[in-house]
């Protein structure tokens, strides 16, 4: 399909210039018909850089088209998923996006046909900003990440990091020469994951923990998200860190 179809199709009106830049096919209603799912956008001349991205869906049973925006609609590389996230049986839809910020954080979003009607179930825009972190450096060459939602407390050890490392922020009897924090980048990784091997997926997100500055990684917050019913809930919450070569 080109451009000019798109723009043919009554009540879905797609901007002059727009392009179709990624495609899957599946029933993401659960009526056995296969339906296409779109992501259009407009392309860049000088730059892989997409802008106005939004989603079409063609549903199969009645040819009937559907267009859904983003919130944040602009990115590197949009992909779409499709598989049962909600436990239902029918295929839900994952779209992803780089954000093109630093530290390579995602834009990602699910629908589900949910009561008869195509929902969005997950916004990861949302997602971050419902789940806060606090990253602090602490006296005996320590760093504590406090997660707010679930409640939680990740103790880091930071010797690894070398005698360099640590003299430029502790005295020598191992308190802080002045106080430090970091913080934890949004989500950069959202992968959906079949833990039971049965068809259904959880979703599992990774953010770095970041120290002085984003280079300066401590470590990955990771938590496994759960569709509960009502939303994507965390089941499972841990800290990656990276180890001391021996």
């Amino acid at each position: 399909m080109n451009n000019q179809y798109w723009r043919r199709v009554p009540g879905i009106p797609i901007p002059s210039g727009q392009t179709i830049v990624a495609s899957q096919v599946g029933d993401v209603t659960g009526d056995g018909f296969q339906d296409w799912v779109y992501l259009v956008g407009t392309k860049q001349p000088d730059s892989p850089y997409i802008t106005n991205i939004q989603m079409i869906i063609k549903y199969g049973r009645t040819n009937q088209f559907q267009a859904f925006t983003f919130s944040e609609n602009a990115g590197y590389e949009p992909t779409i998923w499709l598989g049962d996230l909600t436990g239902n049986g029918v295929q839900d839809i994952l779209v992803s996006m780089d954000s093109g910020g630093s530290g390579g954080i995602i834009l990602a979003y699910v629908y589900s046909f949910i009561q008869g009607r195509m929902t969005k179930i997950f916004d990861s825009v949302q997602y971050n900003e419902q789940h806060p972190y606090k990253v602090q450096y602490v006296n005996n060459y320590k760093a504590e990440v406090y997660s707010k939602n679930p409640r939680k407390k990740y103790t880091l050890d930071l010797q690894y990091k070398g005698e360099e490392y640590l003299s430029e922020i502790y005295n020598v009897n191992g308190t802080l020469k002045q106080p430090i924090e970091g913080w934890v980048d949004p989500i950069s990784a959202l992968y959906p994951i079949d833990l039971a091997r049965n068809g259904k997926y959880d979703l599992l997100g990774m953010q770095q923990i970041a120290g002085r500055y984003h280079a300066d990684g401590l470590g990955y917050v990771e938590n496994l998200l759960h569709w509960d019913g009502r939303e994507f809930s965390i089941v499972r919450q841990t800290v990656a860190i990276y180890g001391e070569n021996i």
